[in-house]
């Protein structure tokens, strides 16, 4: 067995066996340049030589009613994030104008909490068409939305459902205990079934282990998912991981390059913590690891980075930004 006998099995369109996962998880780390080399190929021949950007918005904070160990925005915690109900839509639509003249093609509506009121449905609703007639793609990313409400929102003009599963089924009662991970499934099962762009992933650096993550990936595809954002424990002062040490950059490029040769066709996007892992002087090498994908500007509670500068980073990859 050989790395590259495994990269030519995800090129030929063939599963990997558990022996080829094993053999990637277990890769000695003077192999990682190896294994990013045939990620990014693996990439290449997907993706071609464009990298998506989507932002978002921050539109409903505060206090949520779940328990998940590394969210500033949980109710159940002393995490310090800004309270406030759903945004107006105008006032959502010119954050997604300035994401647009940044090169910025999908922007997503972020909202706290599990399920979704009439009320804040009619915004989300007014929201999404605004956001349309820019010529952008608009996702929403609003909790657990039930079969009819995701066709409302379809019929305004919603392209993709963002809801992350976080995790692998076996670690999240260790991370979230106030709903079952089933339900999370279903959310996804249901945006597929809706006819969107379903974007659902993880956090990783929460203490979940590589066949966590494996199990995740494995997972992930068996639903359809279009698109896997990753993201990377940031820790915050007042949750239950606010000590917790944030991955090595050589662990996260790992990780990605796993993503990359057990979803070969869906998106995988960089999204929190990239600046956290990474730094300023270092994010540029996850272009070169098998993402497609970046989110650019601030995150939920947590600042991002400069815009110019990863548009840099793309250009110097030899890289372009989606136009469509």
């Amino acid at each position: 067995m050989s790395l590259k006998v495994i990269c030519r099995k995800v090129l030929d369109g063939h599963p990997l066996a558990d022996s080829d996962i094993r053999y990637i998880v277990t890769l000695p780390s003077d192999r990682l340049g190896e294994l990013l080399t045939c990620a990014h190929a693996i990439r290449t021949a997907r993706f071609g030589t464009q990298v998506s950007l989507c932002a978002i918005i921050n539109a409903k904070s505060g206090t949520c009613s779940e328990d998940c160990s590394f969210c500033a925005q949980s109710g159940h915690h002393g995490g310090k994030s800004p309270e406030y109900p759903l945004l107006p839509a105008n006032e959502i639509a010119t954050a997604a104008g300035s994401a647009q003249k940044n090169g910025v093609t999908r922007f997503g509506i972020v909202a706290s909490g599990k399920l979704v009121g009439e009320r804040d449905l009619a915004g989300f609703t007014e929201a999404v068409r605004k956001v349309a007639a820019l010529g952008m793609a608009p996702d929403l990313s609003p909790g657990i939305l039930k079969p009819a409400q995701l066709k409302a929102l379809k019929n305004a003009g919603l392209k993709g459902y963002h809801h992350n599963l976080e995790t692998s089924a076996s670690f999240f009662p260790q991370m979230c205990t106030t709903h079952e991970y089933a339900e999370d499934v279903a959310a996804v099962q249901a945006g597929v079934e809706a006819g969107l762009y379903v974007c659902s992933g993880g956090i990783f650096g929460i203490g979940e282990s590589w066949d966590d993550r494996v199990e995740l990936a494995l997972l992930l595809n068996e639903l359809g998912v279009h698109s896997v954002p990753i993201n990377f424990l940031h820790p915050i002062a007042g949750t239950p991981l606010e000590k917790r040490k944030p991955l090595a950059p050589e662990e996260a490029l790992k990780l990605v390059a796993l993503y990359r040769f057990l979803l070969p066709d869906s998106a995988l996007r960089i999204c929190g913590g990239r600046l956290t892992v990474f730094g300023e002087n270092r994010k540029a090498e996850l272009l070169g690891s098998g993402v497609n994908g970046l989110m650019v500007g601030d995150y939920l509670t947590v600042k991002g980075g400069n815009v110019a500068s990863d548009l840099e980073d793309i250009d110097h990859a030899g890289l372009q930004p989606e136009t469509e």
